[in-house]
C-alpha cells in the first residue's frame, strides 16, 4: 500500500475513535505534532538529502517517545491524530518551500521545526 494511502487510512481511522482532545495534557499535543513535522520532515529529507534524515529520524524519534511517555491509553488516538495533520502541514510546507521555491514556507517550515528542536534541546 502506498505511504500516502496508509496515512489517509490512518488519519480516518483516528477520527473515527478519536475522543474529546480538549482534555488532554498540553505537552502531549505538543509532543505529537513535533512528530508529525519531524515526520514529514525525514520523509522530504529522504527524496532531497537522505544522510540529514538520519538526524531528523532521531529527533523525530525523541519526540515520540516522549508523546508516549506523557500519553494515557484514552488520548493515543487524539495524539495520532494530531501527529499525522501536523505532518500533512509541514509535508506541504516542505514541498512549497522547495519545489515552488517559496521563501516564506521555508521560513516558517523552519521555524516550526526550531521549536520542535528546542523542546529536547536539539539545534
Amino acid at each position: 500500500m502506498a505511504r500516502g494511502l496508509e496515512t489517509f487510512l490512518a488519519a480516518l481511522a483516528v477520527g473515527f475513535v478519536a475522543d474529546s482532545p480538549a482534555t488532554a495534557d498540553p505537552l502531549l499535543r505538543q509532543f505529537a505534532i513535533c512528530t508529525g513535522r519531524y515526520s514529514a520532515l525525514v520523509e522530504h529529507q529522504w527524496l532531497v538529502d537522505g544522510p540529514a534524515s538520519e538526524g531528523s529520524a532521531g529527533v523525530r524519534d525523541s519526540l515520540w517517545t516522549l508523546a508516549e511517555a506523557v500519553a494515557g491509553p484514552a488520548e493515543a488516538a487524539a495524539a495520532m491524530g494530531w501527529r499525522i495533520d501536523a505532518k500533512v502541514a509541514q509535508r506541504g510546507l516542505l514541498d512549497r518551500a522547495y519545489f515552488a521555491r517559496d521563501a516564506a514556507a521555508e521560513k516558517r517550515s523552519a521555524q516550526l521545526l526550531q521549536a520542535c528542536a528546542d523542546l529536547i534541546g536539539q539545534s
